[in-house]
Parts: structure tokens; sequence; C-alpha cells
């Protein structure tokens, strides 16, 4: 047998196995329709009728969208080594922070435990539960996309063999914010003296580690770190920290090279502004903690939580120890008509690490980590993106900044004290539902106290998927905030959506 034949044989096979895959990208291929409307008495909407939505949503009290999409999930092709995926997913809005806005535009493929994903995707919660929790404070539904490359592996993989005991999941992404027109337009323009960025950069990664065997025994324990950086990009109306003179050409030009990746997975580097005296890491670096302990004898199951916020390096250990926190307990009954799924969660954020800064300088030799003040930086404004924080949406978001602080890109109410409870059931199979109940009370930042302003959220929700209309299914939601640290709204949401599966035509 020569050579050539040999290639020519390879040559076939590649292409064969090629066609064999391709041809089932359009296999298993949904669509989905949708409209819906929000309206309310208020300035804003009602919290819950805006938040944890993955960003398509207003703050608006009347909103509303007309949603197209097209997608490939990569499960579909679950049986396979080989996996891909594929969507857009769009929507034309008014009241929104933009009238077109592109939510979802990926492609990504797997070979068995590891995938590679490529644009903007919904993602959601990795540990918490996405219908009923107030939302993780480094990852959580509350924010629109980032387009992003992504490498992960996005199921529980065994890493310990035989024994099936020791399990690992988690990724790595670099990314680039959209908002920087909106950025732009939301703080007044570039003589507005007010401080925004274009061409964010974003990085994210994240590892989750698992002991147990589920099959043996019931008991199971995960550990997690999740860590973001915002880096690079325009900065705008950049000062100098600490009140030392100096001043920025607009824009500065913040690295965004293979330097700055670099710096940003593995935290090094500085920013333009930190000079001499306030050498700090370049970007925004915070992230999580993650702890858990899950009890799931069969038909039911019980987990207690825990998800421990750090800003830099300050309360990434346990030097100042570990005051602020998310606490957890979330229960998934077994089926009944009545209630299926309880969560309550306490959120506390006023510690971080005190209310004294400083950097080591040459008049202060010593280092005193305190006033983290959660998603704020001194570069890049806020930890959001479109307005939205892209962590809890118990810290209140730059969208609802009004007074002294309208079109002002930063964070003023983020110490914060909160009780969250979500409850869910399906008494049917036509219809399911839940409710979230959460009070929170905040003392503002450090930097800008007040008196404790509070507010009550409710959102009593439920989707009617009747059997006699096939994919079809209609939302209506019912939401209130109440107090002091909001104004005053209620307001209702009704969503309609149609979904379903191209299907091939056989030929005639």
């Amino acid at each position: 047998m020569n050579k050539r034949f040999l290639l020519v044989f390879a040559t076939a096979s590649m292409m064969i196995a090629a066609h064999a895959q391709i041809s089932r990208l359009g296999q298993g291929v949904e669509y989905k329709g949708e409209v819906s409307e929000v309206g309310a008495s208020g300035t804003y909407a009602p919290l819950w009728l805006s938040s944890n939505r993955q960003g398509l949503s207003s703050v608006e009290n009347n909103s509303g969208y007309l949603r197209g999409a097209i997608v490939r999930k990569t499960e579909t092709d679950s049986l396979h080594h080989w996996k891909f995926g594929y969507g857009i997913d769009a929507a034309v809005a008014y009241n929104y922070t933009s009238k077109i806005v592109v939510q979802q535009l990926y492609a990504e493929v797997q070979y068995r435990f590891l995938r590679l994903s490529v644009g903007s995707k919904e993602r959601f919660m990795p540990l918490k539960n996405d219908e009923l929790s107030m939302g993780g404070m480094t990852f959580s539904d509350n924010a629109r996309p980032i387009p992003q490359v992504r490498v992960e592996i996005p199921d529980w993989w065994n890493i310990s063999r035989h024994a099936r005991f020791v399990w690992f999941k988690g990724h790595a992404a670099y990314g680039m914010q959209t908002d920087g027109n909106w950025q732009q337009d939301f703080v007044g323009g570039v003589d507005s003296e007010k401080l925004f960025a274009k061409r964010v950069m974003y990085h994210s990664k994240a590892g989750y580690f698992k002991f147990g065997n589920e099959e043996r025994f019931p008991l199971s324990f995960n550990l997690g770190l999740e860590m973001v950086c915002q880096f690079g990009g325009n900065i705008w109306n950049l000062t100098q920290r600490g009140g030392q003179d100096g001043t920025f050409e607009n824009p500065v030009k913040a690295n965004s090279g293979l330097r700055a990746m670099f710096d940003a997975f593995i935290p090094g580097g500085s920013d333009a502004n930190d000079g001499s005296q306030f050498s700090n890491v370049a970007g925004n670096q915070l992230g999580s903690w993650n702890l858990g302990f899950e009890w799931n004898p069969g038909d039911w199951k019980v987990r207690a939580y825990m998800d421990h916020y750090f800003e830099d390096h300050s309360q990434m250990f346990i030097q100042y120890g570990w005051k602020d926190a998310l606490i957890g307990l979330e229960a998934q009954l077994p089926k009944n008509k009545v209630l299926d799924g309880i969560v309550y969660e306490y959120m506390n954020t006023t510690d971080q690490s005190g209310p004294v800064y400083h950097d080591n300088t040459d008049v202060l030799g010593s280092q005193i980590s305190g006033n983290d003040n959660y998603y704020n930086h001194h570069v890049y404004g806020a930890y959001q993106h479109w307005g939205q924080v892209l962590g809890n949406p118990m810290i209140v978001s730059p969208l609802y900044n009004t007074g002294d602080y309208a079109g002002v890109l930063r964070i003023y109410d983020n110490r914060i004290k909160a009780h969250h409870i979500g409850l869910s059931g399906k008494p049917c199979d036509d219809f399911n539902w839940r409710l979230l109940l959460t009070h929170q009370a905040s003392l503002g930042t450090y930097y800008n106290p007040h008196d404790k302003l509070a507010a009550t959220h409710v959102l009593a929700e439920g989707t009617y998927t009747p059997h006699t209309l096939r994919n079809w299914a209609f939302t209506l939601g019912l939401g209130t905030t109440t107090g002091s640290l909001y104004d005053n709204s209620y307001g209702a949401m009704l969503k309609v959506t149609k979904t379903g599966v191209f299907q091939k035509r056989g030929k005639k």
C-alpha cells in the first residue's frame, strides 16, 4: 500500500467524519418567540421585575420587548464525543438601555468533558438556585452577558477514577464589555468630567471541587473559588488617587495586550493613576469563595452554602476575619402538589474590612487594607454591565442613582444586610409558580454613609403552559417594592412565549 493511497484514504476518512459531524448541526435546533410587557406605578419597576433576568429587563416603570431566538444546545449531542452548539437571540425593546439588544450570539464545541465557547451567551449560577436565589456575590443572572472566549468543564468531571469521590468543574474566559457608548451617554458625555470607560476587557475564572460519592453515601461537600478582573480599555476623565495632584489627557489607554491578560489571570501590574503612593495590582480584581454541604438521599435534598466575597486581597484570606458573606439553605422536597423548592438566604456586607484604608507609602510604612468598597473601582467605576451590577442585586445598581449621584457610574449602597426567602411549586403539569420575599437595609458606603434605609421586595409569579396549546407559555408576575431605600412601586409583568423545534421534512 503506497503513501499516495494512504494520503487519499486518510483525507477521504476525515471528510466523511467531518460531514457526519456537520450534518448534525441542523438537528435539534430550537426556536423561541417572546413578548414581554412591564407596567408599574412608581419611578422604577419593582426590583424583582427587573433583576436576575440576564439583563434583558429595564428598571423603568414601563417597558417591554419583542424577542426571537434560534438555539442549538450543545447537550443535544449528548450521545457523541464531539458536541456542537450555537445560538442567536435578539430583542427589540423600549425604555431599555438600548433599543436593539443582541442577547446571545455564540458558537461552541465540546470534546468529551472540555468545551470551547465563543461569543455572548446566557450563563447561570453554577452552585445556586437560579429561580429562587437572590444571586451570587461574584456571578449572578443580573446583567447582560459579556461576549467572551471561554474554555470550561461545564459538568462535574470525575478526577478520582474508580473511587468516584473527587469531582471538578470550572472555566477560564477573556472577553470585552459592550456598554462603552452607553456609559458615555449615562455620565453625560466626555465634557461631564465624570469617569467612564470603553472597550473594557473582562476576565473570569472559577474552579469548583466536590467531594463525595452519592451512590455510596448521600453527603457531599464542595469548595470553589471564583475570580473576575476588569482591565484594559480606554478610560475618560481619570483622576489621581488619594487626592494627589495630577491630570490625565483623555482617554487614558490602559494596557489590553498579552501582559495585561497575564496580570489579570495572576494579579499583577498597576493602574495608570496608582502613582508611587498607591501601588496596587492592575484592574478591578474581585471574587468569592464558595463552600457547601449537600444531603441527597434520593427524591429530596438539602443544601447549606456560603458565598464569601472579596475585593483584591484584603478579604481573600482570613487576616481580617470573614464577617461578610451570603449564607443560604436550600431544600428540594419530594414531588407534591403544594411546594417543591425552598431557599432562605442571609447576606451581610457591612464590614468590608473596616472603615480605615491606606496602602503602604513612604510616610506610613504598614498597610491596612480596609474600606473595600464592594463593587466600586477608582478606574472602572463599578462592577457592572449596561448599568446593572454583575453580582448580587441587593447592592444597588448605578441605574438607580438619582439626585447628586445621577449619571455617576458608582455604587452608593453596598453596606447591606438582607434576608431572602424563595418558594416554588408545581400543582399540576400545566402550571408552576414561585414567590420571592426579600427585606434589605443599607448604610450606604463608608465614603458616603447615610442613616439606615430599608426596602421590601415581593414577587409572585406563575407560568401557565396549557397542554391544548403546544409549546405556548403565559407568565404573569406581580411585584412590589416598598420602603425608604427605593421609591414605592407596584407593578405587573405579562410575558407570552412560543417555543418549538425545527423539524426536517422528509422527501416526497
